[in-house]
């Protein structure tokens, strides 16, 4: 039985498995994909946002060659850190379910047969309809089962463990942490010919659309990024972008970071970069693009490639499925309910970093990391 299985190997999960470590606490991660796989799917020779005390796990140990890393030294930070550290990552290996079980629960307090008491399951058997001659006699006992039953339930919490289920394998574990990225689960804009192969939900890089239409719908970083790339390479681009977003200039709200958005407008004097307006996107075609601009004008531009980059959402259907509640942020959608402490759910066990966070930044990722654990591993002892 571990202490604690994470799901995901990024800068939450590889800061949680090191402070696992440290803490001596039996741990495993499981990812997916790469050791840092959201890092992996930047684009190629991307300079990344952050500085480099944002993206450490230690002090010191990422040095890149000009004052902000690419993407590949940051990669290759992550990979060397797991590595030299010899932290238990598992990758290349999906996780499937996550279920809540309960190893010694009493099979007393169980409603259906033994065959099922792994299942974390307690459902009272009152009697419904007592007889007046023995209502009283029944009313002690029912008195008395629900005592047992409260002993039972406060006991099955703390004995409470969790199952998961992954291509390769099945384990136990007393608490999961879910540090995977968002990268996977993009927004999608729901209109005809999204579905078209020249429709894009990550950019990667700029030379296969050279002297090539070029159009990228977005109004963040990723998109801000994608179309100067483009545009520097000899890409026809256009940026569809909706007012608000191509005038906000707060950092906290989201807006295009001053050292892309700088660019973008030397782009704009020399006439290697369109902006459009949007106001929305009415159809995608194999040679066009149909748009919508702000005054409601329909445009029809022509077009070799569509990259869609409006964000992403964490994938919350696993979180549920163990009874987690969710909320409703205005800036991320829908995200779990957690303490901002110790980013414990609802469910006791379950923990949640990252993208299942409102602090989705590299720097929030590894800080919630660096303060669950030690309280985890706190718990943990105190519970021996």
């Amino acid at each position: 039985m571990l202490d604690l299985l994470i799901i995901g190997a990024g800068p939450a999960g590889i800061t949680a498995a090191y402070e696992a470590k440290k803490a001596r606490l039996d741990y495993l991660v499981i990812e997916k994909g790469l050791i840092g796989n959201t890092i992996y799917q930047y684009p190629v020779g991307l300079t990344v946002f952050s500085t480099t005390n944002e993206l450490e796990f230690e002090s010191g140990g990422l040095n890149p060659a000009r004052e902000k890393p690419t993407r590949e030294e940051l990669l290759s930070y992550y990979v060397r850190f797991v590595l030299d550290n010899e932290l238990n990552v598992q990758t290349e290996e999906k996780v499937i379910s996550v279920s809540v079980i309960s190893p010694s629960l009493s099979s007393s307090l169980l409603s259906s047969s033994s065959s099922s008491s792994s299942v974390y399951s307690v459902v009272p058997s009152f009697s419904s309809n007592p007889t007046t001659e023995y209502a009283e006699e029944e009313g002690e006992d029912e008195e008395e089962e629900e005592a047992e039953q409260a002993k039972a339930t406060e006991n099955t919490e703390k004995e409470r463990a969790f199952e998961v289920v992954t291509d390769k394998g099945t384990y136990q574990s007393k608490n999961v942490l879910f540090a995977m990225g968002a990268m996977d689960y993009p927004r999608k804009l729901n209109v005809p010919g999204e579905d078209l192969p020249k429709v894009h939900d990550h950019f990667r890089e700029t030379y296969p659309w050279v002297k090539k239409h070029a159009l990228i719908i977005g109004g963040g970083n990723s998109a801000g990024e994608a179309a100067l790339f483009l545009a520097e390479e000899g890409a026809d681009t256009t940026l569809a972008i909706f007012r608000g977003d191509w005038e906000n200039n707060d950092p906290k709200q989201g807006c295009i970071k001053y050292w892309v958005k700088q660019p973008l407008e030397d782009e704009l004097k020399k006439h290697c970069l369109k902006l459009f307006f949007l106001g929305k996107v009415v159809e995608i075609k194999d040679g066009e693009v149909i748009l919508e601009d702000e005054n409601g004008e329909i445009d029809v531009l022509p077009n070799d490639v569509v990259f869609v980059l409006i964000g992403a959402d964490a994938d919350l259907s696993m979180l549920k499925s163990l009874g987690v509640e969710t909320e409703t942020n205005g800036k991320y959608g829908e995200v779990p309910v957690y303490d901002s402490e110790t980013f414990e759910t609802n469910v006791p066990g379950v923990y949640v970093a990252g993208h299942f966070t409102s602090h989705r930044h590299i720097k929030g990722a590894i800080d919630a990391s660096k303060a669950l654990v030690p309280k985890l591993a706190e718990r943990l002892n105190g519970s021996k």
